[in-house]
């Protein structure tokens, strides 16, 4: 008998052991394939850039033209300068991965720091660092294109006096936006559903009575849980969304409805989470409390609270992952259009929203989603040790120990 029992736990335990390193193993092998395509397109322009880029049309300035602007700057091997413009390019690719021709210098003197804008604006224009080539258009000869490379386009314009028109746009593809938007929902999610989802959870489990009510509650909470994200989406386009464009001058999903369609999802979260904290606060020091004199309000956010502090933190740091990790909700509440300008009655786009864009073009752009994810990653380990970190000083101020 003894035999058969270990026999049965030995294929227990080994079932166990199997399925967590099944787990671990899907999970190192997708984190393992994120990175290995999104880490060659992972670089600061990425963040700090706008998405999309601006294009303009010039001509030259009258009085302007070739010269000789010899400088004493020093130039790659790849990057090919004429001293009769005062310009250097090079062929390198943009954020998003594409092959380009880049603008590596301009000639303080060069007529490319004083172009002709061809288009509404009467403000000259002039090349700058890292902005795209797109053509150079001349009267007598064939135009100059990206698609032959910087070597090309620069031997065509040595060969010319004068251009028509010279196409060039600004660096474009960032996610500066779709960063911004992120935090934005958290912190407007964060406010909503916190103060609601820890009041609830206070109140279920130190001031409600055990009754059928209660429980059928807890149910009902519970049950929200296993609710399809996208059934919130939908909710909060019928609901949130109409009452955002009558209270505000928003005119369709908008950050604010967003943030709202979030904390309904995360509310379940946060009270059970909070309240499964407040029960493991031990009874006793609740009866020392209250035989100390303390009043029950006194009671609960004066002792019950700081030692629930650590579960509070965690329905918190879920409540994080969520919001940065949710896109089919708020698909239908903010919407898809993304912007280089957070506006909190705007549409906009998360970072997951962004992926979600990106993978919806023909073709996929995988490489950049995968950047975006691990960015995701980033964030949500920064701000789990920011959270960790102020925990850990809340407690030694409060003599809490976790």
């Amino acid at each position: 008998m003894s035999n058969k029992r270990k026999v049965k736990d030995g294929v227990l335990q080994g079932a166990t052991y199997g399925a967590s390193f099944l787990s671990l193993f899907v999970l190192l092998l997708i984190i393992g394939y994120i990175f290995a395509n999104g880490v060659k397109l992972l670089n600061w322009d990425l963040i700090t850039h706008n998405y999309t880029s601006v294009s303009f049309i010039a001509d030259l300035t009258p009085g302007t033209g070739p010269g000789d602007y010899t400088t004493t700057h020093t130039f790659a091997a790849d990057e090919y300068y004429s001293t009769k413009w005062g310009l250097a390019l090079k062929d390198g690719t943009d954020i998003q991965g594409k092959n380009v021709i880049l603008v590596v210098y301009v000639d303080p003197n060069s007529p490319f720091e004083n172009l002709h804008d061809k288009g509404l604006s009467n403000e000259p224009l002039k090349l700058g660092l890292d902005y795209t080539i797109v053509r150079i258009a001349f009267d007598n000869a064939p135009s100059a294109l990206s698609t032959y490379g910087a070597q090309d386009m620069m031997t065509k314009l040595d060969a010319q006096d004068s251009f028509r028109e010279l196409e060039f746009a600004t660096s474009g593809g960032g996610i500066r936006g779709s960063i911004e938007s992120t935090f934005y929902v958290i912190i407007l999610t964060l406010m909503i559903a916190l103060p609601i989802g820890i009041g609830s959870a206070i109140y279920l489990n130190e001031y409600a009575p055990h009754n059928r009510l209660t429980r059928l509650i807890r149910s009902l909470i519970e049950t929200l849980t296993g609710v399809p994200s996208i059934i919130y989406g939908l909710m909060g386009l019928a609901i949130f969304v109409p009452l955002t464009v009558q209270l505000t001058n928003a005119t369709g999903g908008n950050l604010i409805s967003g943030s709202m369609t979030m904390a309904v999802i995360l509310l379940p979260v946060i009270i059970r989470t909070t309240e499964e904290s407040l029960k493991v606060v031990p009874d006793d020091y609740r009866y020392a409390s209250l035989a100390l004199g303390a009043s029950k309000s006194q009671t609960t956010f004066k002792v019950v609270l700081p030692n629930a502090f650590s579960g509070i933190l965690t329905a918190t740091l879920l409540a994080i992952g969520r919001i940065i990790g949710e896109s089919a909700a708020l698909v239908f509440a903010i919407g898809t259009t993304i912007k280089d300008t957070a506006s909190l009655t705007g549409k906009s786009a998360t970072l997951a929203v962004h992926i979600w864009s990106m993978m919806t073009d023909e073709p996929a752009n995988i490489e950049l989603s995968t950047t975006i994810a691990i960015i995701i990653l980033v964030i949500v380990l920064s701000l789990n040790m920011i959270i960790k970190l102020l925990s850990v000083r809340m407690m030694k101020r409060f003599g809490v120990h976790a």
